[in-house]
């Protein structure tokens, strides 16, 4: 009689949100002073390329966990978070980021991060990309205030957001996607967007999330 073997959780294929993980983990790491900057380039440039849960554990191996227990120890206990919406999107929790300031240069905000009550971005000549699909927010109503100059801000929200947008554009554009979808959970998020975009731009646009777009292809 044949046994079926276990799976080999080292060779699961690594889905978006896992890279997303460990790329937070490593951006954590660098602010902690664990990495150093050319430590977490290289890694995080590994990050990008893994393609199973394998290839993406060595890379926190050395490193605490967020709540500061060990690393993880096995393939086996990484897990992928599973997808929330509307209403389970408001938590307890400490906010991961409040302010995004560039000058000539980026910054992004992407992957389960916590958004506080008020974000601010700020743009010189440069790009601040927010991606809130998979977002978690500390209050039910949130406001990103935006400052670009020459520069440009872009916003990614999905289709269980209500977004309100109040920017003021001077030689320069402030607005949202068309496909702007019908939020039909009474307790789902609302993000105002406002603020000022001078000789640049500001643009929020909806984009299925990431487990939506593998499901719709």
């Amino acid at each position: 009689m044949n046994e079926v073997n276990p799976p080999d959780h080292g060779r699961m294929r690594a889905s978006d949100a896992d890279r997303d993980s460990v790329a937070h983990r490593l951006r954590e790491a660098l602010a902690e002073g664990r990495l150093d900057p050319d430590e977490h380039s290289e890694r995080l440039d590994a990050v990008y390329r893994a393609k199973t849960i394998g290839e993406l554990v060595p890379l926190t191996e050395d490193l605490p966990a967020e709540n500061g227990s060990d690393a993880l120890a096995a393939p086996a206990d990484f897990r992928s978070p599973r997808p929330v919406y509307g209403g389970g999107r408001i938590v307890d929790r400490e906010p991961t980021s409040r302010v995004a300031v560039v000058v000539m240069g980026g910054a992004d905000r992407s992957g389960s991060w916590v958004v506080p009550g008020t974000f601010v971005a700020f743009a010189v000549m440069g790009g601040v990309e927010l991606d809130l699909r998979e977002a978690r927010f500390t209050q039910r109503e949130t406001t990103i205030w935006v400052c670009t100059v020459m520069g440009g801000v872009g916003i990614t929200v999905p289709d269980d957001l209500q977004v309100r947008v109040h920017g003021l554009p001077l030689m320069g554009g402030f607005g949202v996607s068309e496909n702007t979808p019908s939020v039909v959970d009474p307790d789902a998020p609302i993000v105002h967007i406002r603020g000022i975009a001078v000789m640049g731009g500001v643009g929020v646009e909806y984009k299925p999330r990431k487990h939506q777009g593998e499901i719709e292809e």
